[in-house]
């Protein structure tokens, strides 16, 4: 059995990801490189490979936007949609798979999630190991 040990990397500093904002990187060279999105939510940073669990597009580099929430009266007959602020996606570009930037699970197909990178952020860099 082998084992591969997690290589740490400075990605930048901490002033390039603004709070609903994203940092995309390539880390590593050549067949082992590999693609991260670095993104800012609620004061903290989530980071992502860069491959969409649906068809393998470059979810991290899709837009972003605020969950789509359907707002209902008191006998639940829908009075339209609203953005809910609190919950962001990004939404792959090849086939509009959106993924919530807390999780990188899909919100609902649970079962399609992004791979999670360890991001750590400490003296203004920011480090994602892979």
């Amino acid at each position: 059995m082998t084992s591969t040990v997690a290589r740490s990397y400075d990605v930048g500093a901490s002033h390039e990801v603004a709070e609903r904002g994203r940092l995309v990187v390539t880390l590593g060279e050549g067949a082992a490189a590999v693609t991260v999105g670095v993104f800012r939510f609620g004061g903290r940073l989530y980071a992502y490979e860069n491959v969409c669990a649906h068809q393998g597009g470059p979810a991290c580099q899709g837009r972003i936007v605020s969950r789509v929430r359907e707002r209902l009266d008191d006998q639940q007959r829908s009075l339209g949609t609203v953005f809910d602020e609190s919950v962001m996606h990004i939404v792959c570009p090849w086939h509009g798979f959106e993924y919530d930037v807390t999780t990188g699970r899909h919100p609902g197909r649970p079962d399609y999630a992004l791979r999670a990178v360890t991001v750590d952020e400490q003296g203004g860099r920011i480090r994602v190991s892979v």
